[in-house]
């Protein structure tokens, strides 16, 4: 059994789940979070061993890490953990996984890619539904179209978010869509519109700001890169709000009563939604020239978030790992996210 990996966040939605896959692959993870009641509680369930600490804490912190290969950081909003998290990694020489989608978090593990590198630790974000289809299918096809100037994600995956995940949302509410231009991350105010056809015909699509856009740019160096989702009527209407309402929405007092009224709906999906959920993601890549396109049809976001952490964190503690910043392409390569149950990917124009 895998004795050397800590999931922090291990009493939130998404790390309940990665902790229930772990017990099921016989990983035995260490559970970790803040709440020790909480924590003792679940690993108990499980039959796993924990240790709580907070991550404001640094001696807690550098001491809850030895003797650990792997963190799989399943807490969010990552803003507020990364850095202490990573920062704890890069003392001890663990390697650092979690499964953002925010921007600010890829790009500022990014810029600590030589740092990394000089410490022997990888630091590997996004290895959750955010962005591991995505990376791979944006990394699949640049392998098709290799002088490719131009790449554009689509996504379905249904309104079922767990708390952690609207709170993310509540974040960056100011931020409008981003998007890359030439290689540089652009805000833009007024997100564009689209259309797609996710196997049942052609969808409204509007413009967001996803992981993406950080990570695809790494892994394939494409310099403009956009990201849509399908437009359904309460995400038109947070993409749709006036920069002047976003703007006080940014504010903190505004920012804490949306989060704790985010305390007040179920703490995510149920098993019964999550195992007829699908997500549905199809990739456009283009130069002057020529367009190649590809959909992947995969589990339920959260029920994939479960597998691929755990897989990625395993393979890391195994060994299967390069120092500095790694996005899961890079990392694992193009057909990675192929062995995983239920995923399946069409060419639309081979």
């Amino acid at each position: 059994m895998t004795k050397n990996i800590l999931l922090y966040g291990a009493t939130g939605f998404t790390g309940k789940l990665i902790a229930r896959e772990a017990r099921t692959m016989g990983a035995g993870v260490v559970l970790a979070g803040r709440n020790p009641k909480t924590l003792k509680a679940i690993a108990k369930k499980l039959d796993l061993d924990w240790r709580a600490f907070d991550l404001a804490d640094r001696a807690r912190v550098d001491a809850a890490l030895k003797g650990v290969s792997v963190v799989l950081n399943a807490a969010g909003p990552f803003s507020a953990t990364a850095r202490p998290v990573a920062d704890g990694c890069l003392a001890s020489g663990a390697h650092y996984l979690d499964i953002t989608g925010e921007i600010d978090v890829f790009e500022a593990l990014f810029a600590r890619d030589a740092e990394a590198k000089r410490a022997g630790v990888t630091l590997m974000p996004g290895v959750g539904f955010d962005v591991v289809p995505s990376d791979c299918l944006a990394a699949h096809l640049k392998r098709r179209l290799p002088d490719a100037t131009h790449l554009t994600l689509y996504l379905s995956a249904g309104l079922n978010a767990s708390r952690g995940t609207l709170k993310t949302m509540i974040e960056s509410v100011a931020d409008g869509a981003r998007a890359r231009r030439n290689g540089r991350l652009v805000s833009i105010a007024m997100p564009n519109t689209g259309s797609c056809d996710f196997g049942r015909g052609l969808r409204p699509t509007i413009q967001v700001a996803w992981g993406d856009v950080s990570t695809a740019f790494h892994s394939t160096g494409i310099p403009n890169i956009d990201v849509h989702i399908e437009a359904a009527p309460p995400l038109q209407a947070l993409a749709w709000t006036p920069g002047l309402v976003r703007s006080l929405f940014a504010l903190s007092p505004a920012q804490q009563l949306l989060k704790s009224l985010v305390d007040f709906q179920p703490e995510g999906p149920t098993d019964e939604a999550r195992l007829r959920g699908r997500g549905v993601l199809v990739g456009v890549a283009r130069n002057k020239r020529e367009t190649v396109r590809a959909r992947l049809t995969t589990p339920e976001g959260y029920t994939l978030t479960a597998r691929t952490s755990l897989d990625a964190a395993m393979r890391v503690a195994a060994g299967d790992l390069k120092p500095g910043f790694q996005t899961p392409s890079l990392a694992f390569g193009p057909d990675y996210i192929l062995g995983f149950e239920g995923v399946i990917r069409e060419e639309l124009n081979a």
